[in-house]
């Protein structure tokens, strides 16, 4: 019977290497243990690498996050486990950005190690094509699915697995709908305070007035209408997580508010000069771009710096068209056991075809597609879809960049019309700088390479 695998304990205190290693070879594990840092960058710089490095925080001479650093620089594709009984939130989040894949606090039990062994050694490292088996689907909501198909989402769900265990706020970044949401709620599942409620609060959904006393709540006579006191979402939401999606559309007197909370934990409802004490885990998503919204003093910087405590950045579709074919038949089989009805074949022309489109709507968009495909079982139709120059496959937007809707006075037509204009000269005077090197076109226009020859297609550039 063969090994299953070979770990690398790193750990000053003798008494712990004897213990480790009596725990890992019941289970058959090949173990070696060092007591510094420093004589594990020199035993992995010579010899072969381990399955896995369980490597402890506090140690003499070079610590466990000076010797992570050093060991993710000189081998990157290395494994690394960190073990600590320093419970400091901050060394946590260091450990996640400096590449671990995963934090056990110290005193931990056996049936903790072998968990966190399991989880880490059964994702290969290295996925060019993920298989069927390479799919995890979690469920984090009535319904609701945290999907991971590719490195690049593996690697985030192993990061919400460690951030989510300590309590510091995180910030969701990327696109409209990619899943910043779905990503909130497993922070939430994940974490202790997920017994606890979980509440998403919509900051570009409400006026000003209306977000304030949504947040905050209000007493009676607090304004025309408050004929008795309300709480809160905060109030609500005490020992819970709080999502405020859309955090870059929310007023800047309402972020100083905000930040009060962040800091004291603590508040006032309109109307009332009395602070009221909670307890609430804060996460924001926004699709804005940061540093301009920074920049014009639509967020203010120092908000900003509370909230990203740990950022968690979201890739577009386009940026992972690997997994499409398998999030493809994740949605369809999906789909059809919540319609009643038998799962659809998906043929490898649609399958292509999605793998080039570079769905602007993301996973929403994807989903929505499935969905219709399902419903009406067209392929020819849904296929035409793939190919229509706006709205991803969205009937109602097929006609958008006609002139002749332009013509009769439809705004979002013209404008679609204009934008469509604007993008043809750019990316044809680009393909001219370059030679039509279209890697290069690609890098210059900050799109992906996929993106801009789904464009040159669209456009009819080919016969520029």
């Amino acid at each position: 019977m063969s090994s299953p695998g070979s770990i690398l304990v790193i750990d000053d205190e003798p008494h712990m290497l004897r213990y480790m290693r009596t725990l890992l070879e019941v289970d058959s594990y090949r173990v070696e243990t060092l007591s510094s840092g420093l004589a594990a960058l020199d035993r992995l710089q010579k010899g072969p690498l381990p399955d896995l490095v369980l490597l402890d925080v506090v140690m003499p001479d070079l610590d466990g996050l000076q010797t992570l650093e050093r060991l993710h620089e000189m081998r990157p594709e290395l494994k690394v486990v960190m073990l600590s009984c320093v419970s400091d939130p901050r060394t946590v989040v260091q450990a996640i950005r400096l590449g671990a894949q995963d934090y056990l606090p110290k005193p931990f039990h056996e049936a903790e190690l072998e968990a966190v062994i399991r989880r880490t050694l059964g994702v290969p490292s290295q996925r060019i094509v993920p298989t069927a088996a390479a799919v995890e689907a979690e469920e984090v909501g009535e319904d609701i699915f945290f999907v991971a198909a590719s490195e690049a989402m593996h690697r985030i769900r192993s990061q919400v697995g460690m951030v989510a265990r300590v309590d510091v706020p995180v910030l969701v970044l990327g696109e409209s709908g990619t899943g910043k949401e779905v990503v909130a709620r497993l922070v939430h599942k994940l974490s202790p305070r997920a017994n606890n409620v979980f509440l998403k609060v919509n900051c570009a959904a409400l006026p000003s007035e209306l977000l304030e006393s949504e947040l905050f709540g209000y007493e009676a006579g607090a304004f025309t209408g408050a004929s008795k006191p309300k709480p809160g979402k905060f109030e609500l939401c005490n020992k819970g997580t709080i999502l405020l999606d859309e955090i870059g559309e929310m007023p800047p007197s309402l972020q100083a508010k905000l930040l009060h909370v962040l800091q004291d934990q603590q508040f006032s409802r309109l109307g009332s000069r009395t602070m009221v004490k909670v307890d609430v885990r804060i996460l924001a998503a926004t699709n804005i771009n940061i540093q301009q919204a920074i920049a014009s003093k639509k967020l203010r910087e120092d908000l900003y710096y509370r909230l990203n405590a740990f950022t968690v950045l979201v890739p577009p579709l386009r940026e992972r068209s690997e997994e499409i074919p398998l999030l493809l038949r994740h949605f369809m089989s999906r789909f059809a056991a919540r319609y009643g009805r038998e799962p659809l074949s998906l043929p490898p022309a649609m399958i292509d075809k999605a793998m080039i489109y570079p769905w602007p709507g993301n996973l929403r968009e994807l989903e929505n597609f499935v969905k219709r495909y399902l419903i009406l079982g067209d392929e020819a139709q849904l296929l035409k879809e793939l190919e229509c120059q706006e709205g991803g496959g969205d009937p109602a937007t097929q006609n958008s960049t006609n002139p002749a809707a332009a013509r009769t006075g439809d705004l979002k037509a013209l404008v679609r019309g204009l934008k469509d204009e604007a993008e043809i000269k750019a990316i044809g005077k680009t393909l001219e700088r370059t030679r039509w090197n279209r890697k290069e076109a690609a890098r210059l226009l900050n799109i992906s390479y996929k993106a801009l020859l789904y464009k040159i297609r669209q456009y009819g550039l080919e016969k520029l």
